[in-house]
């Protein structure tokens, strides 16, 4: 069914264990492309597999020169006003964890307290022997090797083909079975595993509310509100403030 947004807010106020889960479409009005889209970067450029990044030195010279480019998009970005409404529910209250797909670090500089991050970060890099991981905040020029091993170093992130990490998979199904609401934001909420969290949240009883521009498939227990998340998610900001 599809709610106004006055109603929505009163179904919020009635059930506080919100787990919020996002997708790519959070950072497109912070200027990062979802790559996805119709004209996303892995329509025109096919994804980098683990075994290729390992296995040929072309690619990995490759991979990181294209993350200098990348880096313009994920370096200047800035949180938008869904990264920002989202944090603001939270210090209302209304959410109890944030899920999230992206890789981009924009949720935790909104404000979000230790976002889950399914598919890593691209904020780190991790070493292909030792496992060893470290922040970084500048573009890396050239193949970056481990301080400890010596090793190759790879970004923190999950690609395509890999498993998630077991850790922020496992803490997501925990915040998933004590929540009353599944708020979808920005993703179809179809791409597996982190789909599943939503199938699994609707099993034991919990709301999906999906926030898109368009109607989805629907299902039980399920909520749609229409409209631009860099939109409707101020609102309900606009009117906890009011409470």
């Amino acid at each position: 069914m599809t709610y106004p947004i006055a109603d929505l807010e009163a179904f919020i106020d009635r059930h506080p264990r919100l787990l919020v889960l996002t997708g790519a479409g959070c950072s497109t009005d912070s200027g990062i492309p979802d790559y996805r889209d119709t004209d996303g970067a892995w329509k025109r450029k096919p994804p980098v597999t683990f075994q290729a990044f390992t296995g040929n030195d072309t690619t990995r010279r490759r991979y990181w020169a294209r993350s200098l480019v990348g880096w313009r998009y994920f370096g200047m970005a800035e949180p938008n006003a869904t990264h920002r409404a989202l944090a603001r529910l939270e210090e209302h209250g209304k959410v109890s964890r944030l899920v999230t797909q992206n890789v981009d670090g924009l949720h935790a500089r909104a404000g979000s307290t230790e976002p889950i991050e399914l598919h890593g970060s691209l904020w780190r890099v991790r070493c292909t022997g030792c496992e060893a991981e470290r922040a970084i905040d500048e573009p890396i020029e050239g193949l970056p090797t481990c301080g400890e091993c010596g090793a190759l170093e790879r970004p923190g992130v999950v690609w395509f083909g890999e498993s998630l990490p077991e850790e922020p998979f496992e803490l997501a199904i925990q915040a998933v079975m004590r929540a009353q609401v599944v708020l979808v934001v920005g993703t179809s909420g179809v791409v597996q595993p982190a789909a599943s969290l939503v199938e699994m949240g609707r099993a034991r009883g919990a709301t999906v509310i999906e926030v898109n521009p368009e109607a989805s498939a629907g299902g039980r227990n399920r909520i749609a509100l229409l409209g631009r998340a860099g939109e409707v998610l101020p609102e309900l900001v606009r009117r906890a403030n009011q409470t």
